[in-house]
């Protein structure tokens, strides 16, 4: 029997055909030996085909479900597991990173050596985005429910301790899995760190399109806030 890969990466993924690729290959350089599991909501591209051929794991939702949805499939199914009496580092990331998501490493280094239990990565350079009123929203609401103030509240890129993830298993629903999962922890007693990595994704404008999703994330923070009282 193989050993328990001391690393397993939760990557979640929509439509993210044109750049999933190159994240999974900056993953498998970053964590070698790591299990690579892609949570694919419901993609109409060739995402899940893409995961298959680069054979890594895949979890698919047969519907959409949100992101927090098919990351949940995904965590619950790596529970399910058994990786005792050493449970692996989980990194939870996007598959818009590309070449980027080699920058994740010291997530992973910072929890396995003991300096913090759950460990966020905050992009170093902001890209795109519109006027930051989710964002502060969701740190607003973080501070308030937990006392914790974050410069990354929001932030999908994170490594946490094995025994972590059943205590923020399942997460909220679509954008509000972040907010909620550091709150979460938070409560429970875990300690959090974030660190500036040299990262780039698939942002969003000032555009239709990009206020429409930002008001969708500030419904799912305003959901989160309401919800952990």
């Amino acid at each position: 029997m193989s050993a328990p890969p001391d690393t397993v990466v939760i990557v979640s993924a929509r439509n993210e055909a044109d750049r999933l690729p190159a994240t999974l290959r900056a993953l498998a350089e970053a964590f070698p030996g790591a299990q690579v599991v892609v949570a694919d909501d419901c993609s109409t591209d060739e995402t899940p085909h893409i995961a298959l051929q680069a054979g890594v794991d895949l979890v698919r939702s047969p519907a959409s479900v949100g992101k927090g949805g098919t990351a949940t499939l995904a965590a619950e199914r790596m529970l399910a597991r058994s990786y005792e009496p050493d449970p692996p580092v989980f990194v939870l990331c996007d598959g818009d990173l590309g070449t980027s998501a080699g920058q994740l490493a010291p997530l992973a280094a910072a929890v396995r050596d003991g300096d913090c239990d759950l460990a966020i990565g905050a992009f170093a350079r902001r890209v795109g985005g519109g006027f930051g009123i989710a964002v502060r929203f969701a740190g607003w609401a973080i501070e308030r429910r937990c006392g914790l103030r974050l410069r990354a509240p929001i932030s999908g890129q994170r490594a946490l301790r094995g025994e972590l993830l059943s205590v923020v298993v399942p997460f909220a629903p679509g954008f509000g899995m972040e907010t909620a999962m550091t709150i979460d922890a938070v409560r429970a007693g875990y300690r959090l760190r974030e660190f500036d990595l040299d990262l780039e994704h698939r942002a969003t404008g000032r555009t239709l399109g990009g206020f429409v999703h930002r008001g969708r994330q500030l419904i799912a923070f305003a959901r989160v806030y309401l919800g952990r009282r």
